[in-house]
């Protein structure tokens, strides 16, 4: 019987691409959905997201009972999860944009704006980048280095070196994808990203951590 994929639909993401992007990516049993009978049964998650960080964990809010059907299906059920963009900013403990609003706190840190060291460079940081894995993390088997696109103005900055699981460039480093134990969350935007991006979703498909 095919897995249950619980695509996250709280409003605040490109949803219709990011599915089209993981049924190319080969997976048959995506449901979007805001139900949190649905996610606490999925399989996997995929939490995407576009937008401010204030106005999308507000959204995710929202939905009652949503976040506490997600934390008892990933932190608890060990089911692997996927954030992408926002959706991976959001498993901060707290994000700066428009005030300071607590996050999710499944991994530490802080969601700041992008200070590139070189004031040539522009911020949003805006198009295809490279993408550098780190080997410690235990998402590492997820990630390829190559290129991948990106649209964002504020980065996430993880406590632990050991959850950043890649990095980017923009003026200085920029963390690209943050994992810690079932999760991962990239950055940059793999239903953007073509043949790279596909890929990622591919092996998240297959994932068991």
């Amino acid at each position: 019987m095919a897995e249950t994929l619980a695509l996250v639909d709280y409003g605040a993401g490109n949803i219709r691409s990011v599915e089209n992007a993981l049924k190319a990516a080969g997976a048959q049993g995506v449901v979007v959905t805001a139900d949190p009978s649905v996610v606490r049964a999925a399989d996997r998650i995929v939490l995407p997201g576009v937008g401010a960080f204030k106005a999308c964990v507000g959204a995710l809010r929202c939905v009652s009972g949503l976040v506490e059907a997600m934390e008892e299906r990933v932190l608890v059920g060990g089911a692997p999860f996927l954030g992408i963009c926002v959706g991976m900013q959001l498993l901060a403990d707290r994000g700066v944009e428009h005030g300071v609003t607590d996050g999710l706190g499944w991994i530490g840190g802080e969601v700041r704006v992008i200070e590139p060291a070189d004031s040539t460079i522009k911020v949003p940081h805006m198009g295809w980048n490279d993408v550098a894995p780190m080997p410690h993390t235990g998402a590492a088997e997820l990630l390829d280095a190559g290129e991948a696109y990106f649209l964002h103005s504020y980065h996430f900055v993880p406590e632990q070196g050991a959850h950043v699981a890649a990095m980017s460039d923009h003026g200085g480093g920029i963390v690209a994808a943050v994992a810690r134990d079932n999760i991962l969350g990239v950055q940059f935007h793999p239903e953007k990203s073509q043949a790279y991006g596909l890929a990622l979703l591919a092996r998240f498909l297959e994932w068991k951590p």
